[in-house]
């Protein structure tokens, strides 16, 4: 039996190929499944089937293209319903490929399809479990995303009764293997690592430990923020369908000159942070490839508006392939040449000014006008931020309104906690003419080094 976990950091999320005596099942595939057809061809293996544990928010499965390409059934939990033919299994199903086979365990709660499978060894042992987003490390996922119209504490009712009545009677050396590790805002706060034991989740996880319903569903539901707003969208997508990425592909990479970009409706420059910030096509928003780019795409972008695409020469397939992990098959093009062919052409530039954080105290005694916006989540301002700063999450960004506290006549400082957010939010912020700008290089951290600059923790949340 071969077992190997397939993770992408910028998602935070893992798909799994699993294989015995030359067939495969994959689990939760990502939507360029080339990946998986050729390990699969590597090892001389047929992939016999394609296992979803639920609808997932936060990137499209590649369950049609995989299942177009190599003839494997789409295989869901029970209380599924789609857009596409299925293979709807029921609660204990068991599924045999090699000498291992695979049972199916309903458990509700994420959302209401939500579904674990159980891998047992040739000798029928319960050998590892895979959780999808109903069991992360160190946490359980969010009851409240797309389950129609329950809420979060009914669905935080339900899953109280999966973990109880189908995962913690199960051996304390079962391998736990769940859809997502650290980062995935699709639990509260995932633990550091890409797998467990259930034992050891018993030891640690706040959800496993001895408690009665309601404390279960008070202690999972206190606390959530709001989900990504590409979150439905996707969800959506997973249920319905969508084009093959081929096409989307083939639509998307078309080189484009300069007249092009004169009128586009949104101009992404996937260039990283650091040569973003010395020159850019004005109105260009930057979301660089080194970062959690995807769902920042997903988080301020619109899925309708055509995108046309700055990118490093050779990152231009990169930049389409991971649009469309999250659902954009709106890339017109992108910039033959790049950034360079603007440039030699003469064409107006913009930049944004960074600034050391000595800068930044040095002004801060003097200048009436300074502003410092701390463009990081809720809950890592509240842990400590610069005294008097502006709390504006980046994700709130995409709503105009959550500029209405700046104005072009202060100084304005953005920092986040490394310096990658900010350089995102001042190209949004000078989209929206806003441009007397200077993002902090270093972000919260180098602040801290720097020792100069008053910090506080008390909340001054705006938005």
């Amino acid at each position: 039996m071969h077992i190997q976990q397939l993770y992408t950091n910028c998602l935070s999320e893992a798909a799994y190929y699993i294989e015995s005596n030359g067939e495969a099942v994959v689990i939760d595939p990502l939507r360029d499944v080339e990946m998986y057809i050729r390990l699969a061809e590597e090892r001389g293996a047929t992939i016999k089937y394609i296992l979803e544990t639920h609808f997932h928010a936060d990137f499209v499965s590649g369950h049609l293209d995989l299942s177009h390409k190599t003839g494997a059934p789409i295989v869901f939990g029970p209380e599924t319903e789609t857009a596409f033919p299925i293979y709807k299994a029921v609660d204990g199903e068991v599924f045999r490929f090699g000498d291992v086979s695979i049972a199916v365990l309903h458990t509700p709660g994420h959302t209401v399809e939500s579904t674990c499978y159980l891998l047992r060894s040739a000798s029928g042992e319960p050998y590892a479990l895979f959780t999808g987003d109903t069991l992360f490390v160190g946490d359980v996922g969010r009851p409240d995303l797309s389950s129609g119209d329950l809420g979060k504490e009914t669905l935080a009712g339900m899953l109280y009764d999966s973990l109880t009545g189908k995962i913690l009677p199960l051996p304390d050396d079962l391998i736990i293997y769940p859809a997502h590790g650290p980062g995935s805002a699709c639990g509260k706060n995932l633990g550091p690592h890409t797998y467990s034991t259930l034992g050891e989740e018993k030891k640690t996880n706040y959800a496993l430990q001895p408690q009665d319903r309601e404390t279960f569903i008070k202690a999972v539901t206190d606390g959530l923020t709001p989900p990504p707003q590409y979150f439905p969208v996707n969800a959506r997508i997973n249920k319905e369908g969508y084009e093959s990425l081929d096409k989307v592909m083939q639509q998307s990479l078309r080189p484009l000159g300069i007249e092009a970009f004169k009128n586009a409706a949104v101009i992404l420059d996937t260039r990283k942070a650091s040569i973003f910030t010395n020159g850019f096509i004005p109105g260009a928003i930057n979301i660089g490839l080194e970062g959690r780019f995807a769902e920042w795409a997903g988080n301020l972008l619109n899925f309708t508006d055509p995108i046309v695409l700055v990118t490093e020469t050779g990152q231009e397939e990169e930049s389409v392939l991971r649009l469309a992990r999250v659902g954009f098959e709106n890339v017109a093009g992108y910039l033959e040449g790049g950034f360079d062919t603007w440039k030699d052409a003469g064409r107006p530039i913009d930049l944004i000014i960074n600034v050391e954080p000595d800068e930044l105290a040095l002004d801060m005694p003097f200048d009436e006008n300074l502003v410092v916006v701390d463009v990081r989540k809720e809950i890592e301002f509240g842990g400590g931020h610069v005294k008097g700063a502006q709390n504006i999450p980046l994700e709130s960004l995409s709503d105009p309104g959550s500029m209405a506290y700046l104005e072009d006549t202060q100084n304005i400082y953005v920092h986040c906690a490394g310096g990658y957010r900010s350089v995102i939010a001042c190209s949004v912020l000078k989209r929206q003419g806003i441009h007397n700008l200077r993002n902090v290089t270093g972000g919260w951290t180098a602040i801290q080094e720097n020792g100069k600059i008053p910090v506080e923790k008390e909340s001054a949340v705006l938005n």
